[in-house]
Order: C-alpha cells, then sequence, then structure tokens
C-alpha cells in the first residue's frame, strides 16, 4: 500500500506497454487497460504476471470501463497517484469524406475516454495529495500536414490538449498537475494500422533523422510523473518535427 500507483490505458502495446514495463520496473503498482482482453493477457504474461499489475480490458469510450479502471486501482491498491491516458485510434482520412460514425469513435475513445477517466481518477486524488494526469496528444494539433488529412482524430486530440490547460488551471491548489505528450512519429503497432508499412521511411519528418520509440515517451511520462512543479504544458516529444524541417 506505500507503493505509488499508476494508471495507463492502452497498455497492452506500443507507447502504452512501454510506459507500464517503465513504471513497472520502477516500483510502482500498475493498472492497465486495453480494448483488446487478448492482448492485454499477453503482455501481462510476457510482464511476469506480477501481483502488483491489475488488468482491466474494456474500451473507455464507456464511461463505465473508466470508472472500473480507477476503482480497480483503489480496490487493490489503496491510491492513484498517476494517470497516464494513452487509450486512443488513429487513422488519416480526408475531410470531406469524414462520416459521423468516425466522430462518434474518435470523440468516443480519445476524448470522452481521456475526460471520465481523469474525471474518476481526479476524485480520488483529491483525497490524497495530489497526483499526476497524463494525457497522449500529437504534434498535429499545432503542425497539420497536408498530405496526412486526419481531421478527425486531430480534432478530438485538440480537445485533449484544451482539456490539459483547464484541468491544471481547475486543480493546481490541490497539487493535481494535469499535462500532455505531442509525439512525433513513434514506431508502434499504430503505424501499420494506418498503412504505414516502414516507419522508418518517415524519419526525414524529425531533425534527428529518425524515428521515435515508444521508451521515448515512457521516459517523458516518467519525468513528468517525478516532477513536482510542471503542470499546463504540452510537451512535443517529437525528434524536432515541430521545431524545423531539414531539406536536402
Amino acid at each position: 500500500m506505500s507503493k505509488k500507483t499508476i494508471i495507463v490505458t492502452g497498455a497492452s502495446t506500443g507507447i502504452g506497454k512501454a510506459i507500464a514495463k517503465l513504471f513497472l520496473d520502477k516500483g510502482y503498482n500498475v493498472v492497465m487497460n486495453s480494448a483488446t482482453e487478448e492482448k492485454l493477457e499477453k503482455t501481462f504474461a510476457e510482464f511476469g504476471s506480477p501481483a502488483n499489475v491489475k488488468l482491466v480490458p474494456g474500451d473507455v469510450s464507456r464511461k463505465s470501463v473508466c470508472e472500473e479502471i480507477v476503482a480497480t486501482a483503489i480496490k487493490y491498491f489503496g491510491s492513484v497517484d498517476v494517470l497516464v491516458n494513452n487509450a486512443g485510434v488513429f487513422a488519416p482520412k480526408p475531410f470531406l469524406f469524414v462520416e459521423e460514425t468516425d466522430l462518434d469513435k474518435y470523440f468516443g475513445v480519445n476524448l470522452k475516454g481521456t475526460f471520465f477517466t481523469t474525471q474518476f481518477a481526479i476524485k480520488e486524488m483529491l483525497n490524497y495529495n495530489g497526483g499526476s494526469v497524463i494525457n497522449i496528444g500529437t504534434v498535429l494539433v499545432d503542425h497539420a500536414i497536408a498530405g496526412f488529412p486526419a481531421t478527425a482524430p486531430v480534432v478530438s486530440k485538440g480537445g485533449v490538449h484544451a482539456l490539459t490547460r483547464q484541468l491544471a488551471a481547475e486543480f493546481g491548489k490541490q497539487n493535481i498537475r494535469v499535462n500532455t505528450i505531442a509525439p512525433g512519429i513513434i514506431r508502434s503497432p499504430l503505424q501499420g494500422k494506418i498503412g504505414i508499412e516502414d516507419a522508418d521511411g518517415l524519419a526525414g519528418l524529425h531533425l534527428l533523422n529518425r524515428v521515435g520509440e515508444p521508451s521515448d515517451i515512457a521516459e517523458m511520462v516518467y519525468a513528468l510523473a517525478s516532477s513536482n512543479f510542471i503542470t499546463g504544458e504540452v510537451f512535443n516529444v517529437d525528434g524536432g518535427h515541430v521545431a524545423g524541417h531539414s531539406f536536402q
């Protein structure tokens, strides 16, 4: 019960998996969520089925799942010290072809899921000495790419960026820090899902001339979770994607 507890949504693969593993290695209790139970169980087994990890399968677009995730942390570990809202869906689709169902999907998982999981978590953080909420956004909110039309998911992530600053303002006096990490191109299963077969082929979009690894994001999450004086910020962790361009 003396250990700190982190919740990671979308924790079965990619960035979420790397975050969960890093915090597990740092001695945290970890509550892992994923919409796909089979993948979640597989990752849990890869971690060695540790006793200080609890699994909550389910789609965070359902408010009841958000509540269950937080309730699980309280039931087994007694607190929520860090929440990482990593669960998300993302795919390009030209604006003129976006359907109502597309908006429902992206807003449901990316924004609604973040909103309500955070709401339940902050209610618990208020009972203690504060906590840290870390959202995963995207550099595309502030750095649009004409050749990658993704208005529906980008707008949903824009809502996450706005929510970050508003919650930081509302709960700063209670020592609840709220920040967002905006990744660049990260090597993860998401790339394959949106049709990118070779993520390294996009390395030139970053000044460092490489794509990011899930560990790059996990390390930034740990830095923010460890800080007591950073809140209301959106951090680009993008290899220089937003800072500038390299023309050969």
